[in-house]
């Protein structure tokens, strides 16, 4: 039923309780900086957000002010919804035991209360593992309610391979698709977009857009690492035009390559816990990527500086709470920052 290689599945559970550090660490950037010489005048904050499921929370997560309020500032914010939305699971035992995901309509509203963010500004990519996960028609259901709520969505054979918005004055194009499924082939890909190289999408799909973003559902799950094959379809994509990319489906942080001036953040971890409701301390590590974009002519369109934002997510009682990690205590900061320092150039 599902894509992934064997060796991927026998992987999976050391991977999950023991996240990897292995693989190729040459050539990143660092976790924040500028691409152009001259700050620009005027700009738009994008920011991009990890996967999101409901399996951690059975109450809405908690958000410190400091989360909060660096989401407020993006005009638009761009996330996976790893969970489809339904009021009563389909996959009963499935969703009891963790590996099929579900939320509810309500769950999500009062969740993106709790985190400050504003529906109108918000675009939640389908093109992930888990969408089917409650069968066609929870696939139908998560639809409906996202358009209940009013929030766009991306990465569905509806919505097309390119996304185009008004973001300010800025005409953005986001691209949504994933590489791996959990369903029969032929009903997912009726649905949902797996087509990852812009050569095979329609004739000038990217054409008249200030900036292209790409929201991929990629890579092996817990390797803070990417693989070569995922860095080759990045460079594939920057070649094609995309200035941005923001990727998931790994779980756990990875790192930030500078393609030129493409901008990739190969995985930005989960926004809320997708993998059970308790995980190994690695897991728990989030990012959220800001990139400040140029609206001035002449540079209009390019990404004028970025930073990415580490958080934890810490257990409590039935829920989560989303904590920066400059908020911690001294203990568990320096273990996380340990961490971060494996992965990112400039805190070695």
């Amino acid at each position: 039923m599902s894509n992934y290689p064997l060796s991927y599945k026998l992987s999976w559970l050391p991977r999950f309780l023991k996240p990897s550090l292995g693989g190729d660490g040459d050539g990143f950037a660092p976790s924040a900086g500028s691409l152009m010489v001259s700050p620009p005048a005027r700009t738009v904050r994008l920011a991009f957000v990890g996967d999101i499921s409901a399996i951690a929370n059975r109450r809405p997560p908690q958000c410190d002010a400091a989360i909060a309020t660096l989401l407020g500032s993006a005009d638009l914010v761009v996330g996976n919804c790893e969970s489809p939305i339904v009021e009563r699971p389909s996959a009963r035992l499935g969703t009891w035991l963790g590996t099929h995901h579900a939320m509810t309509e309500r769950f999500l509203a009062d969740t993106l209360v709790a985190l400050g963010i504003d529906r109108g500004r918000l675009v939640l990519s389908l093109a992930n593992n888990h969408v089917l996960d409650q069968g066609l028609a929870g696939f139908d259901e998560t639809r409906a309610a996202l358009r209940r709520l009013g929030i766009r969505s991306i990465g569905t054979m509806d919505d097309g391979p390119v996304r185009r918005l008004d973001v300010g004055s800025l005409s953005v194009g986001l691209a949504a698709f994933t590489l791996w499924r959990n369903a029969e082939a032929a009903d997912f890909t009726a649905r949902i977009l797996m087509e990852s190289e812009p050569e095979r999408w329609p004739a000038n799909a990217l054409a008249g857009l200030d900036l292209a973003c790409a929201i991929p559902h990629w890579d092996w799950e817990f390797r803070h690492f990417p693989r070569a094959g995922t860095r080759a379809l990045a460079r594939r994509l920057a070649g094609a035009g995309f200035g941005l990319l923001a990727g998931h489906h790994a779980h756990v942080l990875q790192p930030v390559e500078r393609i030129g001036d493409t901008l990739v953040a190969y995985g930005l971890g989960d926004f809320l816990g997708t993998a059970f409701a308790r995980q190994p301390w690695p897991g728990r590590i989030g990012g959220i990527l800001v990139a400040d974009v140029s609206t001035d002519s002449g540079t209009r369109g390019r990404i004028a500086s970025y930073r990415l934002h580490p958080f934890m997510r810490l257990r409590v009682g039935d829920h989560e709470r989303l904590v920066a990690v400059d908020g911690l205590a001294a203990a568990p900061r320096r273990r996380i920052e340990d961490r971060l320092a494996a992965i990112f150039p400039e805190r070695a």
